[in-house]
């Protein structure tokens, strides 16, 4: 697994994961607990990981969409 992209936006996570979805690209949503225990303060982002076979594809796909891929 590669992580894809660190974020504390629940928005922006669930449009990337969406995105991919419709690529084909399946994804995992990492530190979820943790990022709900530690409060809003934001200290801990949540990360998006893919397959390593799919990393590429999953980095071509976000750049298509205009998304920043600099993980």
């Amino acid at each position: 697994m590669k992580n894809i992209l660190y974020t504390n936006d629940v928005v922006k996570l669930s449009w990337i994961q969406a995105l991919l979805a419709d690529s084909g690209v399946e994804s995992i949503l990492l530190d979820v607990h943790t990022s709900v225990i530690e409060g809003s303060i934001g200290a801990i982002p949540r990360r998006l990981a893919v397959s390593d076979d799919d990393y590429e594809r999953a980095r071509r796909v976000l750049e298509d969409a205009g998304e920043d891929v600099s993980t």
